[in-house]
């Protein structure tokens, strides 16, 4: 038996391996993918096929890596995995494929650091943020973004007939959007998703069998879930720029206007901007709460700060106010109370929409006290 046959031979057995059809110990499949690995490489410099096969392997090496804790050695794999990828990818639709994969899943570990336990942005500002991320995780998620734009490419250039294909540019486009998120750039970010949205749509009034519409379904509420997150980071001009560009659904024009007017726009800035009579806004603040979350702090002559206690860090129901409403309201509430430190102290006032975040990403922002800075717009 040939090198290319005994290679293919022991694929076929990893394939079964690892679609559960055939069992194998933890060690024993290590010691199988190590061993395919090693038979692929040397057919794998002429033969298309074990050069896209090797680089599914070296992925699926990459993801037992990453699995056990190994990002290091999971993203050397993955790369390493991408080569060879790259160099089949043109002879034949199915290795494109495995190639976008490799793509994207690179671009997840890479950008791992910048999301947190429930793979929500840790900094969502972006470069306006006051804690953003380190240069070298800010470096790795724009690499990422990069790769999952390269695979939104592989995929677009793929027959747009074939059901396999559309699924999968769909999905390239929401984690696009992800690592878009992770940058702090949410309007980019809510563009793609709703692409992407749009395509699954299209996916499930195909038709597509059980499976497929069950995974069409979960990607549309996860889509639905982020959306609805990113929309707290924009500002007026960029929802009313999605608005103009028809990439701001309609279940999500309620919050949209929300989110205009806790940023101090006026209803009938929010009805003409955003394309609505002024009923429709009047309702939709309405009926449309929001969760005002503030904090006061107080600068001790160390030049530390510390948090006054409750009701000072505390949260509310609102409808129909602006964040300096509610600012306002706790200034006011602050300095009649018995915890004021004194026209002497510095002190300041945060309050977040929805929850405590970011100082940057506070909606409402005041320093009180002597040599206090004067005050910035939020």
């Amino acid at each position: 038996m040939g090198q290319r046959e005994a290679a293919l031979r022991l694929d076929g057995q990893w394939a079964r391996i690892r679609s559960g059809a055939a069992q194998a110990g933890p060690g024993e499949a290590d010691q199988l993918l190590a061993e395919l690995i090693a038979a692929l490489r040397e057919p794998a410099r002429t033969d298309p096929e074990c050069a896209a096969r090797l680089g599914l392997r070296l992925g699926d090496l990459a993801g037992r890596r990453f699995a056990a804790g190994d990002r290091a050695g999971a993203l050397a794999a993955i790369e390493e995995g991408l080569r060879h990828a790259q160099q089949a990818a043109g002879h034949a639709p199915e290795y494109a494929r495995w190639y976008a994969r490799g793509l994207i899943n690179q671009g997840v570990w890479l950008a791992w650091p910048l999301s947190d336990a429930a793979r929500l942005p840790r900094h969502p500002l972006g470069e306006a943020a006051e804690e953003g991320p380190g240069a070298m995780e800010r470096a790795a998620g724009e690499r990422a973004r990069d790769l999952t734009r390269a695979a939104v490419e592989v995929w677009a250039g793929l027959d747009q007939h074939d059901p396999v294909n559309r699924r999968g540019l769909a999905q390239a486009k929401v984690f696009l959007g992800d690592r878009l998120a992770e940058l702090g750039f949410a309007a980019d970010a809510v563009a793609w998703a709703v692409d992407a949205e749009a395509g699954f749509r299209r996916l499930l009034l195909a038709a597509p069998g059980p499976e497929e519409a069950q995974e069409a379904e979960e990607a549309l509420d996860h889509i639905g879930r982020q959306l609805e997150l990113r929309l707290r980071y924009l500002s007026f001009d960029s929802l009313a720029g999605l608005r103009a560009g028809g990439l701001l659904p309609e279940r999500l024009l309620p919050q949209a206007v929300v989110a205009a007017r806790i940023q101090g726009a006026s209803e009938e800035a929010v009805a003409a901007r955003l394309g609505l009579d002024a009923e429709q806004v009047a309702t939709m603040l309405e009926v449309t709460p929001w969760r005002a979350v503030w904090r006061v702090e107080v600068r001790g002559a160390d030049g530390l700060w510390s948090m006054a206690p409750a009701p000072w860090r505390g949260s509310a129901e609102v409808r129909q106010r602006t964040a300096e409403d509610v600012g306002t309201e706790v200034v006011r509430g602050f300095m009649a109370s018995p915890q004021y430190p004194g026209d002497s102290a510095l002190w300041r006032v945060r309050v977040w929409w929805h929850e405590e975040g970011d100082p940057a990403g506070a909606r409402f922002r005041l320093v009180v006290g002597p040599d206090a800075p004067a005050p910035a717009p939020s």
